[in-house]
């Protein structure tokens, strides 16, 4: 686009403004900003640090509800024994149903989905005789005697995977009843946070 501009009555002219090729330089450099900005932002990981910081609030609100729990139930932690909602003989998966019915939370937490693909979150399962049940995405386990107890939820955000320093470990969020506090536990492979044991091994804290 040129700007004809005439001085005075002489017919001396100036041009002013700019060229189609440089429009389409400028066009083509905030092209290029817009795209670094986008990817520094990275909308998908500031949703799943979004997420992760539910989990991790949700965790320690069932941690403590859990503490709470354990004193008034004569030093032992949810167990099929003193909270079983079904018919199965075993601590049933709607097991934060009971720190409801006991009084200990207003409401279950809510259940946070995962996003990010190839991120799944924790399930039911036994391992070495210990029941890991699950509920909304959080998973609660205790060892036999019922004195001790986890609860954890498994992270999905890059920013907390970069925490786990080896080489396919998982980050979780942990609240452990044998260490009175929650916080990141890197555990490799397919494994999963087990009670009974010292959650925060340095070979294992991210």
């Amino acid at each position: 686009m040129k700007i004809i501009m005439k001085k005075g009555p002489d017919t001396d002219t100036k041009t002013l403004g700019f060229t189609l090729i440089e429009l389409l330089i400028v066009m083509a450099i905030l092209g290029v900003l817009a795209v670094v900005v986008l990817v520094a932002i990275n909308p998908v990981q500031q949703l799943a640090r979004t997420r992760d910081a539910g989990r991790k609030s949700a965790v320690a609100q069932v941690g403590r509800a859990l503490e709470a729990f354990y004193t008034t139930h004569g030093g032992r932690y949810l167990l099929a024994s003193n909270c079983n909602t079904d018919a199965d003989p075993d601590l049933g998966p709607d097991w934060m149903t009971c720190l409801q019915d006991s009084g200990e939370m207003s409401s279950p937490a809510a259940e946070i989905t995962y996003s990010v693909s190839g991120v799944t979150a924790c399930v039911t399962q036994t391992i070495s005789g210990i029941v890991h049940v699950e509920h909304n995405n959080l998973c609660y386990a205790v060892n036999t005697a019922g004195d001790e107890a986890i609860v954890y939820s498994r992270l999905e955000s890059n920013s907390d995977a970069s925490k786990c320093t080896t080489s396919g470990n998982i980050p979780f969020f942990v609240w452990s009843t044998r260490d009175g506090r929650g916080g990141i536990v890197c555990i490799s492979g397919t494994g999963v946070p087990t009670p009974g044991t010292q959650i925060w091994d340095s070979a294992q804290q991210g």
